[in-house]
């Protein structure tokens, strides 16, 4: 159950993260603030590193396969491409894209058992639930 929890909060504060994104970028540029984000992202990490963990930075070495390391890159498209659909759509229908476009993926790593993930049967019912998000956001959208 607390993974639920933890779940609806990291979507909610990334929801907020993305408003508050968009809106550095309106005095300083969209680069300038993925990097400010990253940084303050890093020290934050380190902070909890420091207070809770210590475990050694030495077993990133051993991570395998070595494209796992990426995440740090894709985090700062990530961060851009938030930035960029909440400055363009507004967050609501932004982040209803964004949340569609991540259960489509995220099925389609566990269907096809990509990067590690323990693959899962196709079931009709999941598809039948994405389409029912996709008419939602269509109806959200509908003028």
């Amino acid at each position: 159950m607390i993974g639920f929890f933890i779940a609806l909060l990291s979507g909610a504060l990334m929801s907020i993260q993305g408003v508050f994104n968009t809106q550095v970028t309106k005095t300083s540029s969209i680069w300038v603030a993925s990097a400010f984000v990253q940084f303050t992202a890093l020290l934050v990490c380190i902070a909890c590193w420091f207070v809770t963990d210590r475990s050694s930075f030495a077993a990133i070495a051993k991570v395998e396969p070595k494209y796992m390391l990426l995440g740090g890159c894709i985090g700062a498209f990530i961060t851009y491409t938030v930035i960029k659909s909440m400055e363009m759509l507004g967050p609501a229908k932004a982040v209803m894209l964004i949340v569609i476009a991540q259960i489509i993926v995220a099925y389609i790593i566990e269907l096809l058992g990509l990067f590690g993930a323990e693959k899962q049967p196709l079931e009709w019912r999941k598809i039948g639930g994405m389409l029912l998000a996709i008419v939602g956001i269509i109806i959200f959208k509908w003028k």
